[in-house]
């Protein structure tokens, strides 16, 4: 299977105008952003746990990387709010569940392989720092290394944002609003759980809502994005 795969190319999703679809986990369902395989995939999705549900035990050859939306995500080593930010890297493992239903926003077989980096962050506890260069925002780091930069961004009412990205990025909505107005990107409002990926050599060119918004940003990774059994 193949979703929005050809990385020269932006991509928008607004998640509430798709479908949820059912994983082979029942109680489990699935809006899918971006995908290169079948259920072995290179993925970006949504994931929507009802209560009680889980999958069973399993490894993450590939790694997976989540924010939880909603909700509290379980597994066997703790419970996880909503504002969690994880990373679980290659070769890792757990049963992940939720005693009373979740969503999470989660990155499947997108590591370096040699990556062996465990993240648990809660953002609920964490202040962000304004930013020096650019007004009207301010930055929470969240993860850094050679491949990749990860960070929530909270952009104040009506601020521009404009973001050189040489190497490509992808964002998520997390809370507000924003409207694109890219030279390279299709014009858009993007509203909460809405997601958007930007080529490489490409600049992000946003405005936040009235209210301002909180934005996850990656950027940096999209040159390394391949099939699962190439990476």
């Amino acid at each position: 299977m193949e979703l929005n795969a050809d990385f020269s190319k932006s991509a928008i999703v607004h998640s509430d105008q798709i479908e949820w679809l059912a994983s082979p986990m029942a109680g489990v369902d699935r809006r899918m952003l971006e995908r290169i395989g079948d259920e072995v995939a290179r993925a970006t999705t949504i994931v929507r746990y009802a209560p009680d549900s889980k999958f069973s035990a399993h490894v993450h050859s590939g790694g997976e990387e989540f924010i939880v939306l909603d909700g509290v995500f379980q597994d066997e080593y703790g419970d996880y709010p909503a504002g969690s930010y994880i990373r679980n890297p290659p070769t890792s493992s757990h049963t992940p569940g939720s005693a009373q239903g979740c969503t999470i926003f989660v990155k499947l077989w997108q590591f370096e392989p040699n990556d062996r980096t465990q993240v648990k962050i809660d953002m609920n506890k964490m202040h962000a720092i304004e930013s020096a260069t650019r007004e009207g925002v301010s930055i929470m780091p969240l993860f850094q290394d050679t491949r990749e930069t990860v960070q929530m961004e909270i952009w104040d009412a009506n601020a521009q944002i404009d973001i050189d990205m040489p190497d490509g990025g992808e964002l998520l909505v997390l809370e507000g609003n924003i409207s694109t107005n890219s030279k390279d990107i299709p014009s858009e409002q993007l509203t909460r759980h809405d997601w958007l990926r930007i080529p490489i050599g490409k600049k992000l060119n946003a405005m936040a809502g009235k209210n301002g918004a909180k934005v996850w940003v990656k950027m940096g990774h999209i040159p390394y994005a391949k099939a699962p059994n190439t990476i």
